[in-house]
């Protein structure tokens, strides 16, 4: 069944290390932007008539930080997706939330109109590392956020960063561990990336700030691997980490190459073998311009599916290399690394990344795919 993905780029205030497509909320151009997304998925099966894309199974709010979405707005939103596709009973329903823009009125909406997942940005609970971060909420904020949300979502992932200045790995065991008795079934804990443009990069390239180095990261991202094992936590992948059952079922949909559609500025969708990008301007975006489509070749597909499953437990499937005609088994590397268990080769032509690789997944990835 169809993924759904609805983009909301506003924020009360960009953090440090942010690259994604987020802006400093206005009213006029919420209202504005509301509209425009209500019109496309309005017309949506103008352009896409087929019965597959009627049904939908998995939706997922992101940002900027949809929290600070006026609820008429988000009911809004919900309306038109309920209006125009056939949400199936056994559905995942996201929604992206940072701990400062929560409140009670907000959650209880939430849960009326069917969300059923919360996706909370955390990122430490460490006050000075949030400082570092530019984020405005602090650790004991987080907190009380995680326990107000629990009296109406059982179903929360907390997302954390690795790498941020002052990081330290038993303090950030700590937190873990903190999260995880706080009820928490989903841990997404991503490395610190230095993207271009930011405040973060800016602070680094004139010397007034600095970050751990990549060993003291490794480490810590290993030993969490090892805690949250402990704890009951299965890695699923590289980066994320659930109970059992509660794996986020739409990002499952991005690794396992199923089909999703992304409404709003620079949303991306895979539909067929199209792969699909929004303006990631206003201007552009409003006047239904600047969108980016690719249509995926077998080159692309086998790139994309060994680069995907080798990230994730799904692994790679060699009968479906072999009917895109890549005959992986030829790949000199192959051999190696199934000989030395840096590959596990399943009885069902599938092959798996040992999870003790992930933490150099890209280098395995690149000598697996064709010349």
């Amino acid at each position: 069944m169809l993924g759904v993905y609805i983009h909301i780029p506003f924020c009360q205030r960009k953090c440090n290390y942010c690259a994604f497509s987020s802006f400093v909320c206005d009213e006029k151009e919420v209202e504005r932007y509301t509209q425009k997304l209500i019109e496309d998925i309005n017309s949506f099966h103008n352009k896409y008539p087929q019965d597959r894309y009627k049904k939908v199974d998995t939706i997922f709010i992101g940002g900027g930080t949809p929290s600070l979405l006026p609820l008429n707005h988000f009911e809004k939103i919900v309306k038109a997706l309920k209006d125009n596709f056939d949400v199936s009973d056994d559905y995942e329903f996201t929604i992206e939330c940072n701990p400062n823009s929560l409140s009670e009125e907000k959650l209880s909406c939430y849960k009326k109109n069917g969300a059923n997942r919360l996706s909370i940005g955390v990122q430490s609970l460490d006050d000075d590392e949030l400082k570092f971060a530019g984020r405005i909420h602090d650790g004991e904020g987080a907190i009380k956020t995680i326990e107000m949300a629990k009296n109406y979502f059982d179903n929360i992932s907390c997302d954390l960063l690795i790498g941020l200045k002052g990081m330290k790995k038993s303090k950030f065991l700590n937190g873990l561990d903190r999260l995880i008795s706080l009820g928490v079934k989903h841990i997404s804990a991503y490395m610190l990336q230095i993207e271009k443009g930011t405040v973060l990069e800016k602070m680094l390239k004139e010397g007034t700030e600095s970050v751990p180095d990549e060993e003291e990261c490794i480490e810590v991202y290993e030993e969490t691997t090892k805690f949250l094992a402990e704890k009951g936590f299965s890695r699923y992948e590289v980066s994320n980490f659930a109970k059992e059952g509660y794996e986020s079922r739409h990002n499952l949909k991005y690794w396992s190459g199923e089909e999703y559609v992304g409404f709003g500025l620079s949303a991306h969708g895979f539909l067929g073998d199209q792969r699909i990008a929004c303006a990631d301007r206003f201007d552009l975006y409003y006047k239904d311009e600047g969108m980016y489509c690719e249509n995926l070749g077998n080159k692309e597909k086998i790139e994309e599916h060994i680069m995907l499953g080798l990230r994730c437990k799904i692994g790679v499937d060699k009968k479906y290399l072999m009917q895109l005609g890549y005959d992986i088994d030829k790949n000199n590397s192959l051999k190696d690394f199934i000989e030395n268990g840096v590959i596990i080769s399943g009885n069902d032509s599938k092959l798996f990344l040992n999870p003790q690789f992930y933490g150099v997944n890209n280098f395995i990835i690149t000598s697996l795919l064709p010349d």
